[in-house]
């Protein structure tokens, strides 16, 4: 049996390894006036814990794309938060790509999530690559670029190999840093980590964390990410119903805070999660390691 001492002890050890965390969170762009309300919601919670940045994504059409310019530019204006936009080289020439950028930097836009971008339906070959657009960026301005890494292998990379070389291009396109695909097998990530290092990828790699709200929506992004998700957690599911909203956020923030610990014994001490704009869980996960602003 373990004794109050004791448990105070491996309490006192636990908060130690988390001292020092840094975050950031992601968001997308709103596609409706109630969906926009959510996520204005979200960034005004998550704003005073003082996040290293904010991250918004960048749909393939037009529309997106401006919404993605707007939401950007009014976190920065309003928030004290680095904002840093997603930006995709696909469905877009080299010219509209440098006034982006352009446009950005004018902004005081210092940070870019440089992304390749989902391939449109008949294109068999990219015309352009992540690496492609890091270089573009650079070209432009001294951006701080951060790319993405996948430590479960890129859904369309015919191997795993394939896939950290295309990572090690783009670190020596310029990249300064990669977030990962999420995972919930923390092994996994850390053996990615060891091999990229292994492969001379002098990149920091921070672990993309996405908290469990919806267990079907969890179960469609994993068929289409390619990543694994463990017998565990299904049996976790198992059983609780689709209505039972308050049971499927406490699992999932306990899901996300032990993996957290874990990484964080490995050293690692930035984490990126993915909100889906909503701010529940990211908060009180947040709160739970200490961050607080």
């Amino acid at each position: 049996m373990v004794s109050y001492a004791q448990g105070i002890d491996a309490l006192n050890q636990s908060l130690a390894e988390l001292n020092g965390i840094n975050v950031s969170f992601e968001f997308f762009p709103p596609k409706t006036a109630e969906m926009e309300n959510t996520l204005w919601k979200s960034v005004e919670r998550l704003a005073p814990l003082k996040p290293a940045y904010m991250s918004v994504t960048y749909g393939a059409n037009s529309g997106e794309r401006d919404r993605t310019h707007d939401v950007v530019k009014r976190i920065q204006n309003e928030t004290g938060v680095q904002a840093v936009p997603h930006l995709t080289c696909v469905d877009a020439t080299r010219e509209e790509l440098i006034q982006i950028a352009k446009d950005y930097w004018s902004s005081g836009i210092r940070k870019i999530v440089a992304l390749r971008g989902d391939q449109p339906e008949g294109v068999e070959k990219p015309q352009s690559y992540a690496s492609d657009l890091v270089k573009l960026l650079k070209d432009v301005a001294d951006f701080d670029i951060a790319v993405a890494a996948y430590p479960e292998k890129h859904p369309e990379a015919p191997n795993a190999q394939f896939d950290l070389l295309n990572l090690k291009r783009k670190a020596e396109a310029g990249a300064t840093e990669a977030i990962s695909q999420f995972f919930f097998d923390a092994e996994v990530f850390l053996r990615f980590r060891d091999r990229a290092a292994a492969a001379g990828i002098d990149l920091e790699i921070i672990p993309g964390i996405l908290p469990v709200t919806n267990y079907q929506t969890l179960l469609r992004f994993a068929g289409f990410t390619n990543v694994h998700v463990p017998g565990w957690l299904h049996k976790m599911y198992d059983g609780i119903e689709k209505e039972d909203q308050t049971t499927r956020n406490l699992m999932g923030a306990s899901i996300a805070m032990d993996m957290v610990k874990v990484l964080a014994k490995e050293g690692i001490r930035d984490f990126h999660f993915y909100t889906l704009n909503r701010s529940e869980l990211s908060f009180a996960i947040c709160h739970m390691l200490g961050v607080r602003g």
